[in-house]
C-alpha cells in the first residue's frame, strides 16, 4: 500500500485503501498458481511509440503534434482511444477505419523503437521466474503485434501465455480472455493474480474470479481514479508490485 508523506494526503490514501480494499484479499499463499499482467501500461511502457505514431499522423495533415501526457494516459484505451484524442473521431466515424488501418501499418513497422519494460520490471520477472512461477500477458492489443513486441523485448520465450485482443472471442472487460488464459496454464482461475491499469482489466479480473491489482504508475486511461476500481490491491510503483508479491514469490518455492 502507496501512503504519502504529508498528513492530509496520507489520510485521504489512507481512507480510499480502507473503502474500496479487504485486508486479506489475495489467495492463501500456497495457493497462487500464476501471474499475468496486462501488457502496455503495466508490463510494458509503450506509450512512446504510440504518441510517437499518433503525432506523426496528425504532422502528416498538418497538424500539431499533442503533449506527450495527454496522449500517453489514452494508450491503455488503444487505437480507438489515441485517435479519439488525437482527431476527435469515433469508432463509428466514417474515417476512424481508414486511420485505424493507416495506425496499424505505421505501428508494425517501428512497434519497439522506444518502448522498454518499466522500470524494475527486469527483476520482478526473474524472481518470478527463479520461483518457478509461470508469468503470461492478457491483453486488449492485437495478438499478432503483441507477439512481435515480445520478440523484440526478448521475452516470447519467458512468458507462459499470451492472450490478445483476437484470441477470444471477446476482450477485456470481458472474462473470457483471463479464463482461457487459466485453461492454457492449467490452472484455477481464483490462484492466478492479475495485475492492469486500467479499469477494464479489474473488471475482467474480478469477473474471472482473480484476485486483481491495480498499476496504478501506468497510463490510468479510465475516467475513474484507481482507487475507485474495486482492486484488491493498489500498488504506485513496479518497486511496490515486487514488494508486495515478494512474500508470495518466497513462499512459492518453499510449497
Amino acid at each position: 500500500m502507496h501512503i504519502k508523506s504529508d498528513g492530509y494526503t496520507s489520510m485521504v490514501c489512507m481512507l480510499g485503501f480502507l473503502r474500496h480494499h479487504q485486508p486479506t484479499v489475495l489467495p492463501p499463499i500456497m495457493q497462487i498458481s500464476a501471474i499475468l499482467f496486462d501488457l502496455d501500461g503495466t508490463l510494458v511502457d509503450t506509450a512512446p511509440d504510440l504518441v510517437q505514431i499518433t503525432n506523426d499522423m496528425r504532422h502528416h495533415r498538418g497538424l500539431d503534434a499533442l503533449p506527450f501526457e495527454m496522449l500517453r494516459h489514452k494508450a491503455s484505451a488503444g487505437i480507438a482511444g489515441l485517435l479519439g484524442a488525437a482527431f476527435g473521431i469515433e469508432p463509428t466515424h466514417a474515417d476512424f477505419g481508414t486511420m485505424r488501418a493507416e495506425f496499424l501499418a505505421r505501428y508494425s513497422g517501428d512497434i519497439c523503437v522506444q518502448t522498454t519494460l518499466f522500470p524494475g520490471m527486469e527483476s520482478l520477472l526473474s524472481a518470478i521466474e527463479a520461483q518457478g512461477l509461470p508469468w503470461g500477458i492478457v491483453t486488449n492489443k492485437l495478438a499478432h503485434l503483441a507477439q512481435s513486441l515480445l520478440e523484440k523485448l526478448n521475452l516470447h520465450t519467458r512468458t507462459a501465455c499470451l492472450v490478445g485482443a483476437d484470441t477470444t472471442a471477446y476482450p477485456k472487460p470481458h472474462p473470457a480472455p483471463l479464463l482461457y488464459a487459466a485453461e492454457k496454464l492449467q490452472i484455477d482461475p481464483a490462484t492466478a493474480v492479475y495485475i492492469g491499469d486500467d479499469l477494464r482489466d479489474i473488471q475482467a479480473g474480478r469477473a474471472a474470479g482473480m484476485s486483481t491489482i491495480a498499476a496504478a504508475y501506468g497510463y490510468c486511461g479510465s475516467p475513474t481514479p484507481p482507487e475507485s476500481w474495486a482492486a484488491d490491491y493498489i500498488v504506485y510503483s513496479v518497486a511496490e508490485l515486487h514488494t508486495l508479491l515478494n512474500r508470495y514469490l518466497r513462499s512459492h518455492a518453499t510449497a
